[in-house]
């Protein structure tokens, strides 16, 4: 599985970006996929995760009711809607994928992964 992000850039705080991640490969329904991110001199952390059937979703505490986990099967596409954006939102952020048994796992850590994305850097500042 290759991941391929896009979607990131500058933003004024309090703005919205959409960052996509395109997956190749046949079997892209049987993955959770995620969003991690990571600033510079911290550890990468979870930002969301949605299952493979796109109706089990995951979002760390930071970013609940901002940031908007969303698939599309159909087009091996998994987006990360982010509104209301702050300046602590700024990072690399990563996709990425695994492959899992059920519809109801949806890995929450880093570990969780296998395939990973090159990551998109968003930056929020005035």
């Amino acid at each position: 599985v290759q991941l391929q992000a896009s979607g990131g850039g500058l933003v004024q705080p309090g703005g919205s970006l959409r960052l996509s991640c395109a997956a190749s490969g046949r079997t892209f329904n049987m993955h959770a996929m995620a969003w991690f991110r990571q600033a510079p001199g911290k550890e990468r952390e979870f930002v969301a995760a949605i299952g493979r059937g796109g109706y089990n979703t995951q979002y760390a505490d930071t970013v609940k009711g901002r940031f908007t986990i969303s698939r599309d099967n159909a087009r091996n596409t998994v987006a990360l809607q982010m509104n209301s954006l702050k300046s602590e939102d700024s990072a690399v952020y990563y996709c990425a994928s695994e492959y899992v048994r059920r519809a109801d796992i949806v890995p929450v850590t880093a570990s969780g992964y296998q395939y990973w994305g090159q990551g998109t850097q968003v930056t929020v500042s005035s």
